[in-house]
């Protein structure tokens, strides 16, 4: 019995190694002596080189192998096939991208299910999870939302092949479970808690004002700290 053993020759954003380049190994091969998220991710291919469309489904899994592990190996080559497509065709920061991981990532174990089985009902109990349990801001669960649905998104769009990869291999494929109704709209421009919002202009001009006011009061009554409230009031509307 003969089995394919690969490895990579790039950075995995979900694990942060550094993989070497692709082996064939003969006979049952040795478990490695890392975790189990690595050895899944042996059975996705890193192609090297690669043009626009290097995040599509024929291009990060193997194809024409049987996988040990299918739903977790498709899983796993879907969340590197959106880190290329984020990284190389919208050119987002690391730190973003392994943020929206990381709610991917929370949200299936969450609703204990692959993506080509999420479901609006999925969201929705997630979601009243984090408000009535987790306790999580407004602004955080829209954050939360969106990832998700950008998620959806590259796995439903037939330019990177998944619906057919899923259909083929587990007889569904995802579909888009954010939608309006339930979502949450960015409708104001912070979401944040009143107290640590940015202040509005009418704020910020009180605030101006009582600088100047301060300058005014130690000049009046001839204390020391006129000089200093100037240079206080200056820098405050010039920062």
């Amino acid at each position: 019995m003969f089995e394919v053993e690969w490895l990579f020759c790039g950075f995995n954003s979900r694990t942060s190694l550094l993989w070497g380049f692709g082996v064939v190994a003969c006979g049952v091969a040795e478990p490695h002596a890392l975790d189990a998220r690595f050895t899944r991710r042996k059975e996705v291919v890193e192609v090297l080189g690669g043009g626009s469309g290097d995040a599509s489904a024929r291009l990060v899994l193997l194809q024409g192998v049987s996988l040990l592990q299918p739903e977790d190996a498709v899983f796993d080559a879907m969340l590197e096939g959106w880190t290329r497509q984020q990284r190389g065709g919208r050119r987002l920061q690391s730190k973003t991208i392994g943020d929206r991981l990381r709610v991917v990532e929370r949200f299936s174990e969450f609703a204990n299910a692959y993506p080509w089985q999420w479901t609006a009902s999925d969201l929705d109990d997630w979601m009243t999870h984090l408000i009535g349990v987790v306790r999580r801001a407004e602004s955080t669960i829209r954050s939360n939302q969106g990832a998700i649905r950008l998620f959806c998104d590259y796995v439903t769009s037939p330019h990177y092949q998944w619906p057919a990869e899923c259909e083929e291999r587990f007889g569904t494929h995802p579909v888009q479970i954010c939608h309006e109704w339930n979502t949450v709209a960015h409708l104001v421009e912070c979401e944040g808690r009143p107290g640590r919002g940015p202040m509005t202009r009418a704020e910020l001009q009180t605030f101006f004002d009582h600088a100047d006011d301060q300058v005014e009061r130690a000049v009046r009554i001839g204390r020391k700290g006129a000089l200093a409230a100037y240079r206080d009031a200056t820098v405050f509307k010039v920062m």
